[in-house]
């Protein structure tokens, strides 16, 4: 038993490191900042380095002046206002799953993610307003705390647990992930008109499909990029067409068990 978990745990790490587990996290850590709130001026100032400036071109990313040569305050003004304009005003595009999906918030994705969280110990964070669950920012989050988890347990040689933990992820992405951001991307890519919510939407089009090819996930984007999203039907836990006022013999029968 022991032999077969260091060869588990030698094939793991020969595919990914804990280091390059962590690198992996923080690449979904920098993106969840650009949505989970409207962008704070510690996590601009960090873009906004030299070094990681330079990193960013490396990847293609080409920010215009009105990111690079504007004041720290100016540029956390400007954004705010642009997150506003995109994900929080009526007519805008949220980041949220559910209304992705199905044109209403707080959906089968929203109960779905909101049980995985409790289910594997991920507390959502909540910042300067609340977020819901299936947000973009708070799913990427939790991919980062798994990455994490995953890189742990490769240091403590837990094969089981690192195993667990990938499949975890790929389970994310196929059932979450994988149906919407690459189609979100597309589209916030189009409406944004700052530099940085343009770059931002390149980078994580391309950076899904690193990660689906790596992890071996095949699924299809049901987002599409579409600018209208049609609501789905709500399912009726009622006849609309009986009267819910004790008319009907079932309500009858409820008053008469309740004298």
């Amino acid at each position: 038993m022991q032999n077969q978990n260091a060869a588990l745990i030698e094939a793991m790490e020969d595919r990914l490191s804990p280091l390059e587990l962590r690198a992996r996290a923080g690449f979904y850590q920098l993106l969840a900042g650009a949505f989970v709130e409207e962008p704070g001026r510690d996590y601009l100032a960090a873009l906004r380095a030299p070094a990681a400036l330079a990193a960013l071109a490396e990847l293609g990313v080409r920010l215009d002046a009105d990111f690079t040569d504007i004041s720290l305050d100016e540029l956390e003004e400007a954004l705010a206002c642009e997150y506003a304009t995109l994900f929080t005003s009526p007519g805008g595009c949220p980041p949220v799953e559910s209304s992705r999906l199905t044109g209403r918030f707080q959906q089968e994705p929203f109960h779905e993610v909101k049980a995985l969280y409790q289910r594997c110990g991920f507390e959502l964070q909540q910042g300067k307003f609340a977020v819901f669950e299936d947000q973009l920012g708070a799913e990427l989050s939790f991919v980062a705390a798994l990455l994490e988890s995953q890189a742990q347990a490769l240091e403590k040689s837990d094969a089981a647990a690192a195993a667990r933990l990938e499949k975890e992820i790929k389970r994310f992405w196929a059932l979450h992930l994988g149906r919407w951001v690459r189609g979100y991307a597309t589209l916030l890519e189009r409406v944004t008109e700052h530099s940085f919510y343009r770059e931002t939407a390149r980078l994580l089009q391309g950076f899904a499909g690193e990660e689906l090819a790596l992890l071996g996930v095949r699924v299809d984007d049901v987002d599409g990029g579409r600018e209208v999203v049609p609501k789905s039907e709500i399912p009726l836990l009622f006849n609309p067409g009986e009267p819910v006022c004790g008319g009907c013999d079932h309500g009858k029968e409820q008053n008469r068990v309740l004298a």
